[in-house]
């Protein structure tokens, strides 16, 4: 016999194994922390397993949870998806919608997110502005912007959606022509795509205890997407996000102990504007979407 869930009851599961608490989970949903308990304790006697060990810490999901989850969030996604589509229909969604992100977001992750925003929300039209500059929603010159940095101004709203993961790549092509580093100290002998003005990669590798001269690395530039443009055609050894990384087959992953740091991606919007109809079903878009991107 074919089981039939209540939808609440994955939603609860999903918060409970996202926040790794009751309360967490409570809080997320704006709910009850015993409603969440009773959600968690039905879904385990619908499926006859144990999803959460209970612990002094909180929520400890078992294999059987993380095995549920992917499924989980795949029906999350598609309630979502509908959610979306009926209210932009109810609503009559439509218009222009400004959206400001950095040259790699706004070139690499959103295209392929819009495209299927487009089908969504097909009223919407997108003006797109791929630039590094966090003062242009301050100016109203955006209506939406995705920043790697959290906004302090009052008049703003931001939520955090998710993290940009950072790794070393290279060509294979390069890799066939000067071998493969295995510990980061090799890359003292390799080609290295660094920074001009900027310092972050210097920096990064005096912390390893490599102090290294902007003279050695083989390309510099401060531009990302001239950056990423380098290491895919294979010069040399460079530092991209692990989404950008996914989309050229033949980059190779290097050095998986050299982790880096991670970066937090927010969704900003003004404060007075977030009831607009239309901003907000974009904002609902693209606070789903991006995540599930990266």
């Amino acid at each position: 016999m074919q089981q039939r869930f209540d939808w609440g009851l994955i939603q609860s599961f999903l918060a409970a194994l996202d926040q790794g608490s009751l309360l967490g989970a409570a809080r997320a949903l704006n709910a009850s922390q015993p409603t969440i308990g009773r959600h968690i304790a039905e879904l385990e006697l619908q499926l006859g397993v144990v999803l959460f060990e209970r612990t002094g810490r909180g929520l400890l999901p078992t294999e059987t949870a993380l095995r549920l989850a992917e499924s989980a969030r795949a029906m999350q996604t598609g309630a979502d998806q509908l959610a979306r589509s009926v209210s932009g229909a109810e609503a009559g969604v439509s218009g222009t919608v400004r959206i400001t992100a950095s040259q790699p977001v706004a070139c690499m992750l959103l295209p392929p997110l819009l495209a299927r925003m487009r089908i969504e929300l097909p009223e919407v039209q997108v003006e797109l502005v791929a630039s590094n500059e966090v003062t242009n929603l301050l100016r109203r010159e955006a209506d939406i912007a995705l920043r790697m940095v959290q906004p302090t101004q009052a008049s703003l709203v931001a939520k955090r959606i998710g993290k940009v993961t950072l790794g070393t790549y290279a060509h294979s092509d390069y890799l066939r022509r000067r071998g493969t580093p295995r510990q980061p100290a090799d890359l003292m002998q390799h080609d290295v795509v660094g920074n001009d003005r900027q310092g972050d990669i210097a920096r990064g590798f005096a912390a390893m205890g490599f102090p290294v001269e902007r003279q050695q690395f083989a390309l510099r530039t401060d531009d990302l997407i001239a950056y990423w443009q380098v290491v895919r055609s294979g010069l040399g050894i460079g530092f991209v996000a692990d989404y950008m990384a996914r989309t050229e087959p033949d980059l190779v992953a290097l050095l998986p102990m050299l982790k880096l740091p991670e970066l937090p991606i927010w969704l900003t919007v003004h404060r007075e504007i977030r009831t607009n109809q239309r901003i907000r079903a974009v904002y609902d878009f693209l606070a789903q979407a991006v995540p599930d991107a990266l």
